[in-house]
């Protein structure tokens, strides 16, 4: 297949987010370079968004390369390139020694460089989203990934409180992502590529056990489910992580919780 690509983007591309959108409409195919520390879209999960071919260079193998072996890498992986698509702020080589502005005087090819993208006068980078997601700005963060933004998890064992005194709710184990602020949220939970309306609480439990949780609650489905992985999209902020006095003040705010998300998710 790279004996047919003539034009790739390069970027570590951790969201796939706007901003890398206007890179990738530009180019046959993604060299994503791996950095281990992507947590808006981990690993392989920068291939869900994009119908473009991905490639993945570990930054382990070629960190040590000086700008000018790293263009003899990609010449050699890709025989027939005629065009790289970069951003304004890319970087390679050992020690970053190479720019834009070096790829382009030392590959012999059509560089193209992609100018800051902006959103509501936003710049659109990861970092800024990381920023929206920690402090639950989940909207602010949707607009700026052009997606809503989701975990992966494995189901596990909860505390089973929910299910006897509370609402039932499945609980998960995440690794690898970016986790929102502790708070309630209006959401989607996807299992099995389907999408159900629901509920989702991170954080300590701190009206009970105290202990930490991912867990989310589905609005007006019956869902057995006890085992897998799951995905949870979220929509909108609803409240910050609070203790309550009893479990009956907890399962009334939870009520109004169920009732916003209902209101959110319209």
């Amino acid at each position: 297949m790279k004996q047919k690509i003539k034009s790739i983007a390069i970027g570590s591309f951790d969201g796939i987010h706007i901003a890398h959108q206007k890179l990738i409409q530009n180019a046959d195919a993604l060299v994503i370079i791996e950095r281990n520390c992507g947590s808006l879209t981990a690993g392989y999960r920068r291939c869900l968004y994009t119908s473009k071919i991905c490639y993945f260079y570990h930054l382990d193998t070629i960190k040590s390369l000086s700008p000018l072996e790293f263009v003899q890498k990609l010449n050699s992986d890709f025989p027939f390139l005629e065009k790289i698509v970069v951003g304004y702020d890319f970087y390679f080589g050992k020690g970053k020694e190479g720019d834009a502005q070096v790829l382009e005087a030392l590959c012999n090819k059509e560089v193209l460089i992609i100018d800051e993208i902006c959103l509501d006068n936003i710049p659109v980078h990861s970092r800024t989203i990381k920023g929206y997601i920690k402090n639950g700005k989940i909207e602010s963060a949707n607009r700026l990934l052009g997606r809503r933004y989701s975990i992966v998890g494995d189901i596990i064992t909860g505390q089973g409180l929910g299910k006897k005194e509370l609402f039932a709710t499945i609980n998960l184990s995440v690794e690898d992502f970016e986790i929102p602020r502790e708070g309630v949220y209006a959401t989607y939970t996807k299992i099995d590529d389907i999408s159900y309306k629901s509920v989702s609480f991170i954080g300590h439990r701190v009206t009970t056990d105290g202990s930490y949780a991912i867990e989310t609650h589905i609005l007006d489905n019956d869902i057995d489910i006890v085992s897998g992985k799951i995905e949870i999209e979220f929509v909108s902020f609803l409240r910050a992580n609070q203790k309550f006095d009893s479990i009956s003040e907890l399962k009334k705010q939870i009520t109004i919780d169920i009732e916003l998300a209902k209101k959110a998710l319209l």
